[in-house]
């Protein structure tokens, strides 16, 4: 692990148990709403033991990480941008998870060619929060936090899981996470986020990488259809798209590991012209 001073606040990184190396190339991997760096454990420790220099994030306020959370997708991807500055990273791969998928691609806009891969895992855009579940996030967290968790499982146990219980591994995330931060509704003000976001059409534009979509064939939270918009925006603007499917839900990183992980690892270590 390492902690970095950004903004003025401490910000944890998991690093694989390993150092940072200036000499190998970095992913960022960045999770979504009330969850940490934890999601990325299988992916972020492979990487980390074959040539990569890991830094997975807890989002500020997150967590490990203090500061303010961020109260959209444009600051999240601020504070990206500005680790890698407090890091001394000149270029490196973004990966994010849903809401993350969303801070992934608007920070890869602000780096142009300091990105060097672009990850989006589980996205879609718009990224709609019904005005149900939003209420529901501000005034009964725990509620709200049981039904996303319902529709972001295809299963309970998944073969590959090595016989986890996706969803009693994701309420207790979500548990810890939305009571690391007492003076405010991450679930809220996450779901807020992903929901008023309206730049990324134009934020696509922008980004100058390879971008890979790892969605899942059963995703209720962003079904592969709701990608569309994104995965139309990379290929108009001539750039090297991948799209691969992996048959669950949202829980990509743990409901197929294996899958998400070969995605990720073949996509990064390509040689794209």
């Amino acid at each position: 692990m390492m902690l970095y001073t950004v903004n003025g606040a401490p910000a944890y990184c998991y690093t694989a148990g390993k150092p940072f190396d200036p000499a190998k190339p970095t992913v960022v991997f960045i999770h979504g709403v009330l969850c940490d760096h934890s999601v990325w454990a299988l992916q972020s420790r492979y990487l980390a033991n074959h040539g990569w220099n890991v830094l997975a994030v807890d989002l500020p306020g997150h967590a490990r990480s203090q500061g303010e959370a961020p109260a959209s997708v444009e600051q999240a991807a601020d504070f990206i941008v500005a680790l890698l500055d407090t890091v001394g990273v000149p270029r490196a791969a973004l990966v994010g998870h849903s809401w993350g998928s969303l801070i992934a691609m608007e920070a890869a806009a602000r780096l142009g060619e300091r990105a060097t891969h672009l990850v989006m895992v589980g996205s879609s855009y718009p990224m709609k929060v019904s005005p149900a579940l939003l209420d529901s996030a501000l005034n009964t967290p725990e509620k709200a936090l049981k039904m996303v968790t319902v529709f972001s499982c295809s299963t309970l146990a998944p073969p590959s899981g090595a016989g986890s219980w996706v969803f009693g591994a994701g309420m207790a995330l979500g548990r810890r996470v939305l009571r690391s931060n007492a003076q405010i509704n991450l679930l809220h003000r996450g779901f807020t986020a992903c929901d008023s976001y309206t730049r990324g059409e134009q934020a696509m534009a922008a980004v100058q990488c390879p971008v890979l979509f790892v969605l899942g064939e059963k995703d209720q939270m962003t079904p592969p259809k709701a990608a569309q918009t994104l995965v139309n925006a990379a290929r108009s603007a001539v750039r090297q798209v991948q799209v691969v499917t992996v048959p669950v839900g949202h829980n990509q990183m743990t409901e197929a590991p294996d899958a998400t992980l070969a995605a990720l690892r073949d996509f990064l270590a390509q040689a794209w012209l």
